[in-house]
Formats: C-alpha cells, structure tokens, sequence
C-alpha cells in the first residue's frame, strides 16, 4: 500500500503529536497522585443563635489537610452566645470535658489541661464573626467534635469521619 505524500505528512503529524503529549500525560497523571496525598479540603461550618451547627458529620480523606472555618450565621454577640468547634480525641468523655471547660472562660473555654485531649479547636465567634483553622486529619476513624461555650455541646456537636 502506498500513501499519497499528504497522507503520509497527515500520519507523520499524528505520531508525532502523540509522542509530543505522552510525557504531559505522564506529568498530569503525576501531578494528580501527589495533589491528593496533599489534599485540602475546606470545611465552612455555620452556628447559629439557635444552638445549632449546620453539619452534625462531617467526612475528609486520610491525610488530608483540612482547612475549617467556623462562621457564627446569628446576631447575638460572642458573650451571650459564642460558638467554637473543638475535635475530641477518642474516648474523651463529652460530658465530662465540656462541664470543666464552662469554667475556662479565659481560654475559650477549654482548661489549659484540656489540651491533650483536643485534636483541633477554634477561637469563639459571636454573630456575623468566623474564624479558621487548619489541621492535618487525624488517622482514620471517627471523631466527636463540640462547641463548648457553657451548656452549648449538648445540642452542638457532631462527628468528624476520616476515611
């Protein structure tokens, strides 16, 4: 068989565009595999005057970087009815680690002692505020996060899924 000179010029462009986007390909392919071992996921969870955070779950992937921003959508101020988020390691009892922190006020409410059990927290907000944070996802499982501002956790709390 025998290709007409425009033909074969046609076939040649083709190879050769191939072989010219191969190593991009590869590089793309790459470049993917290494933005999900450094993925950041960004989390906006919302408080409300109401007691309430907006997600009572909230799932990221092992090894994830997250970026969470706690936003307080009320009115009221940060005195009468602040908002933070707190992730819990495992096995800390809720109750127990939110009664001792109403009596932080000074620290946000969570006791300078508190700290080995705390995996991540935020600043308080009041209305219209909001605060970030960012943190490397603890290891696969599942975790309690609360707001501990005085008789908040019952009623604001929620869980954390690395998977």
């Amino acid at each position: 068989m025998t290709l007409k000179p425009t033909r074969l010029l046609n076939v040649f462009l083709f190879i050769t565009s191939l072989t010219l986007a191969l190593p991009f390909a590869t590089a793309d392919k790459g470049n993917s595999a290494a933005s999900k071992k450094s993925e950041t996921i960004k989390i906006t969870l919302l408080g409300t005057d109401q007691m309430q955070f907006d997600k009572k779950e909230l799932k990221v992937s092992k090894g994830s970087t997250i970026e969470l921003t706690l936003r307080h959508s009320g009115k009221l101020p940060v005195n009468v009815m602040g908002h933070n988020f707190v992730l819990l390691k495992p096995g800390v009892d809720i109750a127990k680690f939110a009664m001792a922190a109403m009596q932080a006020k000074d620290t946000g409410y969570v006791l300078p002692k508190q700290a080995k059990d705390v995996i991540a927290k935020t600043g308080l907000v009041g209305g219209g505020d909001s605060t970030t944070i960012t943190f490397k996802a603890p290891a696969p499982g599942t975790y309690d996060y609360i707001c501990t501002f005085p008789g908040h956790y019952a009623m604001m709390k929620g869980k954390l899924i690395v998977e």
